[in-house]
């Protein structure tokens, strides 16, 4: 991957704060003031009836080929909970009231969710405990996958196969399909090559095609290929899968396609939302058997034999009425997962994060969601001037200034320790409470 930075901080403008952010682009606004935003749309379906979230008839079999050296390497590379949830895939039951109903809270212009009394979000730090992949700590901003080059499929499919026809199929238009591969990991496997690095990096492909990018029916655009590409190099994808799924939930919420790991976001949902660890419970939760969270939830402190808060809930209604109705006392703040857990913040008001993936630059807000990170907050922070989604062209000489500015960011931001507690101070959450008010009419439209 080409990084070709010479005088990393040097030639980085300082932010022109509040007016600049005023002028870009429009200040905050309630989601129902959104143009297009499907919180005013109830009779939207954009979910479900994606062929991309549909069962992959193929994944298990070819799964279970796998020779043990080719999942030691996938293992190495951080990718047991999502090889766990893929071989499971075709069991999880993915509950789209609850996911649109959801999708109806999200801010685009925030990239978090609005709830009456708060905000909240899919933290990075969240994510990757979540999906057990390899965690970014400050100072590693040289391991986060990206790259400033074009990308060549081609090149990165050769340990794959050589044959040109079999590299036609797999790729069309900036799309690369999954099917073929999955066919041509089979077929070796079959024959039972020893090519065993190639063939996990050929799954892990299809893996995280399917958990963690899914995009085009049965399909990865090329710059997910690449950052999938390097895993095995050692390198941390959890900005790439988190700004992928923003930028998913973004779409959506303006009502066009939803795509991201679903899974991630049921991930959350289970442990903030829907289920609720009990120590003396002595029968399984019968609603946890088809979710994410009955396959990866020991690593989350949560099992089957848990509380449903939502077994009530169901249809799009209720689950609308569930979510906009949300006080903090219904939302698990803080999740043991998360207790003693270092997160990243931005330094100060100003100095925004971004997410850093191939495709885009999605704007980080963490400390909006003050409640989930610990920081008093007594005001909404101001937007950065960065638009939320920043459409990436890779070979471009901005494109290389926007990228080094960004992990500048990263490489200065502040730390925050979560805690056990929640503290909480009235006079700030008031305020905090006024302000959010502006976002969304408490209560919401049904």
């Amino acid at each position: 991957m080409k990084r070709n930075y010479s005088a990393f901080a040097e030639d980085i403008p300082p932010y022109s704060g509040s007016k600049a952010a005023r002028e870009t682009y429009a200040d905050l606004k309630q989601l129902s003031a959104i143009p297009g935003h499907i919180y005013m749309r109830p009779e939207l379906k954009i979910l479900p009836g994606q062929r991309r979230f549909s069962k992959m008839p193929w994944l298990v079999p070819m799964l279970e080929l796998l020779p043990p050296t080719s999942i030691g390497h996938l293992k190495e590379w951080g990718l047991s909970t999502v090889f766990v949830l893929a071989k499971n895939y075709n069991k999880l039951v993915h509950v789209w009231e609850s996911v649109t109903a959801m999708v109806e809270l999200w801010h685009p212009q925030t990239n978090s969710f609005i709830f009456p009394e708060f905000e909240a979000t899919i933290l990075l730090e969240e994510l990757e405990i979540m999906l057990g992949l390899p965690r970014y700590q400050r100072g590693e901003e040289f391991a986060i996958s990206y790259t400033v080059d074009q990308i060549n499929s081609w090149s990165i499919l050769a340990y794959i196969t050589t044959k040109k026809n079999d590299l036609y199929s797999m790729t069309s238009g900036m799309h690369v399909h999954l099917l073929p591969i999955a066919q041509c990991i089979t077929s070796q496997c079959k024959r039972k090559t020893t090519n065993y690095t190639a063939i996990a990096k050929a799954a892990a492909i299809c893996i995280y095609g399917v958990i963690l990018f899914p995009e085009a029916d049965g399909g990865i655009s090329f710059s997910n290929l690449s950052i999938i590409d390097s895993i095995s190099e050692g390198m941390k994808i959890g900005q790439a899968v988190l700004g992928f799924l923003y930028a998913g939930l973004t779409s959506a919420a303006l009502g066009g396609p939803f795509y991201g790991s679903v899974v991630t976001l049921e991930l959350w949902m289970g442990m903030h939302i829907q289920f609720r660890a009990v120590e003396d419970l002595t029968t399984e939760c019968k609603i946890m058997r088809n979710h994410s969270l009955a396959y990866v939830g020991g690593r989350l402190h949560m099992s089957t034999r848990a509380w449903c808060k939502t077994a009530q809930v169901k249809g799009i209604q209720a689950w609308r009425q569930y979510l906009r109705s949300m006080t903090v006392a219904d939302f698990d703040i803080r999740p043991r997962f998360m207790y003693g857990r270092t997160i990243h913040l931005p330094q100060r008001a100003g100095l925004a994060l971004r997410l850093l993936g191939n495709g885009a630059l999605v704007s980080y807000n963490p400390d909006r969601c003050h409640l989930q990170c610990g920081a008093a907050r007594t005001v909404v922070p101001l937007l950065s001037h960065f638009p939320p989604i920043q459409e990436r062209k890779r070979g471009d000489a901005q494109d290389e200034h926007d990228m080094r500015s960004a992990v500048v960011h990263w490489e200065g931001c502040a730390t925050s320790a979560i805690q056990a507690e929640v503290e909480e101070d009235d006079e700030a959450i008031t305020e905090y409470i006024e302000a959010l008010k502006k976002l969304q009419p408490v209560g919401g439209n049904i």
